[in-house]
């Protein structure tokens, strides 16, 4: 035991500290005046664009009529029940996919362009279409291969699927089981695809001034990467150095051991 002590103590050294200003989100400017309120920004809704995959669901005064506008809902029912998912393999969406025109085709009406429109300017499209078909159709519209990845030094890494097509980063985060202690807070990288490019741009979520951030609500695609801390790099080197250190301390006791029992 007296040769493992000072073992165990340079590991418990070796682990650098963490202050709390480094893991405290949403900070005040003034700590001293920690009040006040913000304007809520407008929440992001989402245009249509070609590759999204559709649930559209049909109704009228006649159910037997509005089946056949209604091919994928029994699978899109299962989806929807599921609520958000965490996926560990992808696994395909049943729907109407906007193809490269940014149209769909529905049966007995053809092709309609809805690329560009929200999902509520696209229900009232589509409602005004089906109109010479169905006694008073109603269309419900959503996106289901809403995805946002989130990556690093988080709890849970993975993709995750969002049914309501509104997150916010902090969403995202707590679905992932928010940061580890080694998570680097203050510089959190969001890529997100805009017109056939790709930005990487940097948040902190420590300032409280990120909730005017244009990344605090995700589009569909983003990917959040965060980063370890110096810390974290430093305390798995030091691990790695100090195993030959900790296997000769130990295998030092196994010899005094053998010898006082003998």
């Amino acid at each position: 035991m007296r040769v493992l002590f000072p073992v165990l103590l340079i590991i418990a050294l070796a682990t650098s500290c963490v202050s709390q200003k480094e893991v405290t989100y949403f900070q005040a400017a003034d700590l001293n005046k920690d009040s006040g309120q913000v304007a809520v920004q407008e929440k992001y809704i989402r245009q249509l664009q070609p590759g999204d995959i559709l649930s559209i669901l049909v109704s009228s005064l006649s159910p037997e009529a509005s089946a056949m506008f209604n091919p994928y809902q029994m699978g899109n029912n299962m989806n929807m029940q599921q609520q958000t998912t965490q996926s560990t393999a992808p696994t395909p969406a049943t729907g109407f996919l906007i193809d490269e025109e940014g149209a769909i085709t529905l049966p007995l009406v053809g092709k309609i362009k809805l690329a560009g429109l929200t999902t509520g300017e696209a229900g009232t499209l589509l409602t005004k279409s089906l109109d010479k078909y169905l006694q008073q159709p109603t269309v419900n519209v959503r996106i289901i291969n809403f995805k946002v990845s989130v990556l690093g030094e988080v709890t849970r890494p993975s993709v995750y699927t969002i049914p309501n097509e509104t997150i916010t980063l902090p969403e995202a985060l707590g679905l992932a089981g928010d940061l580890t202690i080694y998570g680097k807070r203050n510089n959190i990288l969001v890529i997100r695809e805009t017109e056939g490019k790709r930005s990487f741009n940097r948040v902190d979520l420590t300032k409280r001034d990120f909730f005017n951030s244009p990344y605090y609500y995700l589009h569909a695609n983003d990917v959040i990467y965060v980063e370890p801390t110096a810390g974290r790099i430093t305390s798995t080197d030091r691990a790695v150095q100090l195993a030959p250190v900790v296997l000769s301390g130990l295998s030092i006791v196994a010899v005094i051991l053998t010898a006082f029992l003998r």
